[in-house]
């Protein structure tokens, strides 16, 4: 490509090898789909997803060895897509520190781990990443003990509040008392564990995280009962997995595996009905939509570098969108948050995919 050559010794060496990996995951002469990490993944025979690994309801190791939670089955919906077996995934429990150096190096290929999509994080300038579809919309609270007399955020003015660093959240707390002109002492620590154990200690009169997480957490603490969430939101936390912008198939491969789940809700396609609705569109040459969405005909598997019938592969592993928030964090979990803004987009929510066409 003499266009290339001329062009190679004008930039910078970052921005060289940015350039080559966009065109080797791009597409081959033939017109063929290629993606470096999508070959990797094949050849290994396994996703290697970075999760939290310790926040019950979206990503936990159980006393059996087994990872659960929304954040886990994103990744086992990811696997059973590309690889056709959702078993086949190895997870990395990442901290806030070490989790986008693990996703830039290539020690993880997907973070599916209560991250935040935000502007310094998406550009290329900041932490490079590829976000994929919104899985669950929140915000972050301040957790009190039932105790402590606290009412509101202006009522901790002058006293500590426990903090991960690291995390929107440690900014997010600075912004809102700044607001409230109310000084206060930010006990800043390097884990979730840390973070927790001392508020459990009572070195902090609170702790402050995304809302979910603080629910999550309180199940586990001694006496639930015994710790309550402030009624104030201090900001947005849209938790989104996440990719590099190195390999836009990969990441085209993550994002619509994704929609997919939500599509199928739409549709009511779930894992129970899933076979039944294929053998639907295979019968009927009339269900145009469906047939599409199931990989009956059209080819959207191969434009996104995946199986034609990945679709029904993740919904047999995991089910719908809806599926997987009833059974980890709605009524069927411990949690029993309600879905709140994470209702389909028909119900007055923000769940919306993009039509499959």
């Amino acid at each position: 490509m003499p266009f290339l050559r001329k062009l190679l010794p004008k930039l910078s060496l970052a921005s060289t090898l940015g350039l080559a990996l966009l065109l080797a995951s791009c597409a081959s002469e033939s017109g063929g789909l290629q993606s470096q990490k999508i070959d990797l993944i094949k050849g290994r025979g396994k996703l290697i997803c970075g999760v939290e690994g310790k926040l019950p309801g979206f990503s936990f190791l159980g006393s059996d060895g087994a990872y659960s939670g929304l954040d886990v089955d994103i990744c086992k919906a990811v696997a059973a897509s590309l690889l056709g077996d959702p078993s086949k995934v190895e997870y990395r429990d990442l901290n806030s520190s070490e989790r986008f150096a693990a996703l830039a190096s290539g020690e993880v290929d997907l973070l599916s781990r209560n991250t935040t999509e935000t502007l310094t994080r998406d550009a290329a300038g900041g932490n490079g990443l590829s976000f994929a579809p919104t899985t669950f919309y929140d915000g972050q609270g301040v957790m009190v003990g039932a105790g402590s007399g606290v009412k509101s955020l202006k009522d901790l003015a002058g006293k500590p509040i426990c903090v991960e660093s690291g995390t929107t959240t440690e900014l997010n707390l600075a912004d809102r008392m700044r607001e409230l002109k109310a000084p206060y002492t930010p006990l800043k620590f390097q884990t979730g564990d840390q973070t927790y154990a001392a508020y459990l200690q009572g070195r902090c009169l609170a702790v402050t995280s995304d809302r979910s997480q603080l629910a999550a957490k309180r199940t586990n603490f001694p006496d639930p009962a015994a710790h309550l969430l402030l009624g104030e939101v201090l900001s947005k936390e849209p938790l989104t997995p996440a990719t590099t912008n190195a390999d836009p198939v990969w990441s085209d491969a993550v994002r619509w595996s994704v929609y997919a789940l939500m599509q199928a809700e739409e549709l009511g396609i779930t894992k129970a009905n899933v076979a039944a609705k294929l053998a639907l569109a295979k019968a009927n040459p009339n269900q145009a939509d469906l047939r599409r969405f199931l990989g009956v005909e059209g080819d959207f598997g191969k434009t996104l570098g995946l199986p034609a019938d990945f679709v029904v592969k993740e919904i047999a592993a995991v089910g719908n969108y809806g599926e997987i928030f009833d059974r980890n964090v709605g009524p069927g979990s411990k949690l029993k948050l309600d879905r709140g803004l994470n209702r389909q987009w028909s119900q007055g929510g923000l769940i919306y995919s993009p039509p499959f066409r």
